[in-house]
């Protein structure tokens, strides 16, 4: 059993110091990496989440109306494969935020069955205000490192993800676009 004191205090339980389990490349388990990172994904959407439960929203329909949000005009297809969730999860969540106006649907110009995607104000003020909130944790992460930090942690993220993920929205990422609205 796991002394979840010692977890507290930062010391893993001697199973899992990564020496006894060697990756398939020979390098011994990154347990400081990768709680670190669960630690950080907990709190950087934990502040959303608050606000979010003042609405009755949870993380889907944060995913959904940020990406909305930041890429106008995106279609149902793309959404689903940006959030890689079953069409069922999507409806429910998409439905709600079209009902309560964050979302509005409009038919494709050229194809009148595309259903394309776009955030009312409301919507968007609401991004706006959870990205905020993210905003100023990512901001308070980098003071004291050096000014290429930013472009460090950048590299990393990317690194981290799949390279060969054909989804459009990633492409733009990382390609180091940038959407219709962009206030970098």
């Amino acid at each position: 059993m796991v002394d979840i004191k010692s977890i507290k205090a930062g010391t893993p339980p001697a199973e899992a110091t990564g020496d006894a389990a060697p990756t398939p490349a020979g390098e011994a388990l990154r347990w400081d990496i990768i709680e670190l990172l669960f630690f950080a994904y907990r709190d950087f959407v934990g502040d959303a989440d608050h606000v979010l439960e003042q609405f009755g929203f949870g993380r889907a329909h944060h995913r959904v109306v940020h990406f909305v949000t930041r890429y106008p005009g995106l279609t149902v297809a793309d959404l689903l494969d940006v959030l890689r969730i079953t069409k069922q999860s999507l409806g429910r969540v998409l439905k709600q935020l079209l009902d309560e106006g964050y979302i509005v649907q409009k038919a494709g110009a050229a194809d009148r069955r595309q259903r394309l995607l776009f955030a009312t104000a409301k919507g968007e003020a609401l991004v706006t205000q959870l990205a905020g909130l993210q905003t100023v944790r990512i901001t308070r992460a980098l003071e004291g490192l050096p000014p290429a930090a930013a472009d460090s942690v950048r590299q990393f993220l990317r690194g981290m993800i799949d390279q060969d993920d054909p989804d459009k929205v990633l492409e733009i990422i990382l390609k180091g676009g940038s959407p219709a609205r962009d206030s970098r």
